[in-house]
């Protein structure tokens, strides 16, 4: 078997075909996707980016407050580092300028076609080509197709009776409609999660009167957050050894919180402790406590980092509101108790389709196999980036390959490499394709379902790490280290290798 894999994979005619490669998204994984690429010289791919510019949901996501939850020192690819972070926890509109940087920098602009977004994906058997259609109608073919599109590109917006008869202004946190001055409004935000507790703090000032509609309380603790000194970011500059020192270490200092998500652990208490005196230390009204008392283990949401967040609460204009949203009228929110709460402006802090990977875009595989069909019942995928019956298919930031503690580009990284290895087979042997083999597919996530219920986003608290049937479609079940262990090379037995010309 190991011979006749490499008699395919390292075939006496590497080199003869060209091989050309669909890039979809122009974030963080597209771009690192894209390097990956040209560091092993394959030459020939295109990134298709729905929209105008790069930066992907960092693009999309500019309400007040916007910024990163993780150290921006492990917030950048390791192959490109950046020595003059303004501040510890880099703001968005600085994490966009990083992107774009790279993206000139590695000359990825020219291979971008902007403004382009693929609604299909059809994978021609024998042709061992993917056929891509754009919302435009405008068709592209490909060898290999990888998916950057990522977990929180789709804005979720609640399903509430009324909203249609809202006569004031509405808009999701992640499109923010900067032309509304919200100065001596009442507004109503509809959640509370991350992107609420950075937004919040920043318009609490200037409104009239803001009412946080709940559905159920986070465990938020101290960000260590503060502006780098200017001798800190010349060091770093001068001494490029000493920033990738302190990435080390920040990113070990995280590994070990992944301790944190096992069910019961000391350190998970940790939290809960470092949580509550936080909040204890900034609200005094006994009855708000208790509403922002989680009842369910840290982590099994996403735990929030902020300052600002309990002081906001804390003002006299906020309010937090725990009945139920039972309807919305021309003007107002009307609670399941009955009390209507006026409001001239609604904004939807209720986070992303996260768990309909790919969506709304229809990908068709071998024997017209409809992707959305065979996630029907939760997406997963062979080490987050295959798909058993979706040949040359390869997805970066897929099913479980989320975290709680540590940076998504440390995972992309590992995902691009292990692709990057993938495809470069492909052009150098006689391959038509690669296709995970079921029974490899099925093992990897049986064992990975099973490591799953031993943390704590198995456990009762509904998130949206997984599916309204309560599997957990987003997370990795570990350390981020098993996984870059797990994905340092293929194993090309776990997949059917198809030879011939294409």
């Amino acid at each position: 078997m190991a011979d006749s894999i490499r008699a395919l994979v390292e075939g006496t005619e590497a080199g003869t075909r060209p091989l050309s490669v669909a890039i979809l998204g122009a974030g963080a994984a597209g771009l690192c996707m894209a390097i990956k690429l040209q560091k092993a010289g394959i030459g020939d791919f295109t990134i298709f980016e729905k929209a105008a510019s790069v930066g992907g949901t960092w693009r999309d996501n500019t309400y007040p407050g916007s910024g990163c939850d993780v150290p921006s020192l492990l917030y950048s690819y390791s192959f490109e580092p950046k020595a003059d972070w303004s501040r510890k926890f880099a703001p968005q509109p600085e994490i966009v300028d990083y992107f774009e940087g790279v993206a000139r920098k590695y000359e990825l602009l020219p291979r971008i076609r902007f403004n382009t977004e693929i609604a299909e994906a059809h994978f021609d058997e024998a042709e061992g080509l993917w056929r891509l259609r754009s919302a435009s109608g405008e068709e592209f073919t490909a060898n290999v197709l990888i998916s950057g599109v990522g977990q929180l590109n789709r804005p979720a917006y609640p399903n509430i009776e009324g909203l249609s008869d809202f006569k004031g202004v509405a808009f999701h946190s992640a499109r923010w409609d900067h032309s509304v001055d919200l100065a001596g409004k009442r507004v109503g935000v509809v959640g509370n999660g991350a992107s609420a507790i950075q937004f919040v703090p920043e318009i609490a000032p200037r409104v009239g009167h803001l009412t946080i509609f709940q559905r159920t309380p986070n465990w938020c603790v101290p960000k260590p957050d503060r502006p780098f000194r200017e001798w800190e970011k010349r060091l770093y500059a001068v001494v490029p050894a000493l920033a990738c020192l302190q990435r080390w270490w920040t990113y070990l200092t995280l590994e070990r919180n992944y301790l944190a998500f096992v069910q019961g652990s000391f350190f998970g208490k940790l939290f809960e402790r470092a949580a509550t005196k936080e909040m204890e230390a900034h609200i005094s009204d006994p009855e708000l406590r208790a509403k922002l008392t989680p009842d369910y283990p840290a982590g099994c949401k996403r735990i929030l980092l902020t300052n600002d967040w309990y002081p906001a609460l804390a003002r006299p204009n906020v309010s937090v509101e725990t009945s139920h949203i039972a309807k919305v009228t021309e003007n107002a929110v009307e609670t399941d108790d009955g009390v209507a709460h006026p409001v001239d402006v609604l904004i939807y802090a209720t986070g992303f389709e996260s768990t309909d990977f790919l969506a709304p875009m229809k990908v068709t595989g071998r024997g017209n196999a409809d992707l959305n069909t065979v996630w029907a019942r939760g997406a997963e995928a062979h080490r987050g980036v295959a798909v058993a019956g979706f040949p040359n298919f390869f997805m970066l930031y897929g099913p479980n390959t989320n975290l709680g503690h540590s940076s998504i580009i440390f995972m992309i990284e590992c995902q691009a490499n292990y692709i990057a290895q993938c495809v470069e087979a492909l052009a150098n042997s006689r391959l038509r394709y690669l296709d995970v083999k079921p029974e490899a597919m099925e093992s990897f996530n049986r064992e990975l379902q099973q490591d799953m219920q031993k943390t704590v986003w198995a456990a009762g608290c509904s998130s949206w790490y997984k599916t309204a049937d309560g599997k957990v479609t987003n997370n990795w079940s570990s350390f981020t280290a098993r996984y870059w262990w797990e994905l340092r090379h293929p194993d090309f037995a776990e997949y059917a290798l198809v030879g011939g010309p294409a």
